[in-house]
């Protein structure tokens, strides 16, 4: 896939400073008070089960963009504790869409499996001081003695094993003795805890899977909980930013540091982000790519970084997203109108304007001269003078939308229609005088006149004209295909569904429409994979990746706002 985040440095607005934020005033205070010696050091520790989503962007917006305001470092970390779920294909892809959201973390990639051996030896140590103990029991056998937010967990009948027994089995553990799910390594923590997760937590379980790094090496694998904050730890972590599901595990990231005796970092919890129509589980992202219900992890409806970035998304957009969005301590959901919103505002300064027409109906200009070619100049974006003009092809014979005939027009509606004049943009005034309809009386061709004094759209004798709609020439056409996407969902909570329902009831039959026979203006005929442009009155358009030299692709980035379909929309 292409990257153009160079040529979009050099295109997008000066970004602004981040607002201010409760973690923003966290760092500021620690500064003052030297609590860190004056560093600044986040990371971001994606697990590489999946490609990275939307509400991963507003994590790397929050670390990176917090060490960058600091002139600090923020490490990118991988969290490959489970190889039953992980893939170099993840890793690869979470690698180049972290560095295209801007991203920064120099000679600082690491993954927690480096630490394998170090968080061995620590479990090791914490047996060894009586806070850890091999336990027989299994994951359900767990799950039901870890008791109720009411009432207390029992204590396993293994918890109380000799320090001798504990390493012993440990050590066998490791060697490979045991099956999967035989033994886990708990920590001996407090059953009547008021916090379930300090309840004897499951610190390493046997698991005889490969690894995607360390091979079959290691057949015991650190959970999540104990990983992260002895990772910090190593990396001298200053600041571990997460969201608040992992608010009840602070406790037990602080257990562990402390008991260990080691460098402490601070974590600290802020917002998921939420949108409306849009999943955010990786799982169930998984499960869409797994049945083939969408194309695959970058097809363009699908959150995925690299999904939007194949849609057309600038990297520039999405930043500007999450800086608006900002941080808090409550979850919430946010109109994904506002992603939108952001997009549409970066795409209007960087995308050149041209025409395209992508359900054609024939237009004969009686009057024009057979065989006359003539080029109007067209302003490639009125947002930026520097980006210059273009030479468009002008005809006998063009291609307008469908929607911008009607044979019966209704009121408000200003586009062409059989005596009415409309602006052609750039071109001429034309008035329709005539229809060609086929055997089941569709309209399939307009015949109009034009008034050779309005060249460029202009009325020498200041008439008013209300509509202008756009236009290609049909001799120097080139053709496309357009695929239109639209909201994978249906509603704006995927997940509400009826009982025995899953989230795949609320799909959109209607999220991609392919339009096969487009006609586009001549000057796209050598657009390249990833370029971005605004299809005068239709949207932005990107260049997918599936295009060949024998074929161009579009996709729709996002509509325009569309004024007489809100008042068609009304009307019904």
């Amino acid at each position: 896939m292409m990257d153009t985040t160079k040529n979009e440095a050099v295109a997008a607005p000066a970004e602004t400073a981040a607002p201010s934020n409760f973690i923003r005033e966290t760092i500021l205070d620690d500064l003052k008070t030297n609590k860190y010696g004056g560093r600044v050091h986040t990371r971001f520790p994606p697990e590489p089960n999946g490609y990275l989503h939307i509400g991963h962007a507003k994590s790397i917006h929050l670390n990176f963009g917090l060490a960058a305001e600091f002139g600090g470092k923020c490490n990118l970390r991988f969290d490959d504790t489970n190889p039953s779920k992980e893939e170099t294909e993840y890793v690869d892809s979470i690698i180049e869409d972290a560095r295209w959201l801007g991203g920064d973390w120099g000679d600082r990639l690491f993954y927690a499996s480096d630490y394998f051996g170090q968080l061995y030896e620590w479990a090791v140590q914490l047996i060894k001081t009586g806070k850890a103990y091999v336990c027989d029991l299994s994951a359900d056998e767990v799950r039901k003695q870890r008791g109720t937010l009411t009432e207390p967990g029992q204590e396993s009948p293994y918890r109380n094993r000799s320090v001798e027994e504990n390493l012993d089995l440990f050590a066998r553990m490791k060697a490979g003795e045991f099956p999967d799910g035989a033994r886990t390594l708990r920590a001996k923590i407090d059953m009547a805890s008021p916090n379930l997760n300090m309840r004897d937590p499951v610190m390493y379980r046997i698991l005889h899977a490969e690894h995607h790094r360390t091979g079959n090496k290691w057949c015991i694998y650190p959970m999540y909980d104990f990983a992260h904050g002895q990772s910090d730890s190593i990396e001298r972590v200053t600041h571990s930013i997460c969201t608040l599901e992992f608010e009840d595990h602070r406790p037990l990231y602080d257990w562990y540091v402390e008991q260990l005796g080691i460098y402490h970092p601070q974590q600290i919890e802020f917002d998921r982000l939420n949108l409306t129509y849009t999943l955010l589980s990786k799982r169930k992202l998984l499960q869409l790519v797994q049945q083939g219900l969408v194309r695959g992890w970058d097809d363009p409806r699908m959150p995925t970084i690299s999904g939007l970035r194949r849609r057309g998304y600038t990297s520039e957009a999405i930043r500007s997203f999450c800086r608006r969005v900002g941080v808090s301590k409550t979850n919430g959901t946010t109109e994904l109108g506002l992603l939108e919103y952001f997009l549409r505002e970066d795409l209007n300064r960087r995308a050149h304007r041209v025409m395209a027409v992508l359900r054609p109906l024939r237009v004969v200009i009686d009057n024009y001269p057979e065989g006359q070619v003539e080029h109007m100049e067209a302003v490639n974006n009125p947002e930026d003078a520097s980006q210059g003009t273009r030479q468009v092809p002008f005809s006998r014979v063009l291609y307008i939308e469908q929607e911008d005939f009607r044979e019966d027009p209704p009121k408000q509606y200003f586009r062409l229609s059989p005596g009415r004049e409309v602006r052609l943009r750039y071109g001429y005034l034309v008035t329709c005088t005539s229809v060609v309809k086929d055997s089941s009386g569709q309209v399939t061709e307009v015949h109009c006149t034009y008034d050779p004094a309005t060249r460029g759209g202009n009325t020498p004798d200041g008439r008013k004209v209300k509509g202008t709609i756009h236009w290609v020439s049909a001799d120097h056409a080139i053709d496309a295909e357009v695929r239109l996407y639209d909201n994978l969902f249906t509603k704006e909570d995927p997940n509400d569904v009826a009982e025995g329902q899953d989230f795949t009831a609320n799909l959109n039959p209607n999220s991609l429409e392919v339009v096969s026979a487009a006609k586009l203006e001549p000057s796209l005929r050598n657009a390249e994979p990833g370029s971005r442009y605004q299809f005068e009155r239709l949207g932005y358009f990107s260049v997918d990746p599936d295009t060949t030299p024998q074929k161009l692709v579009f996709n729709r980035t996002v509509a325009l706002r569309d004024t007489w379909a809100k008042i068609e929309k009304k009307s019904k």
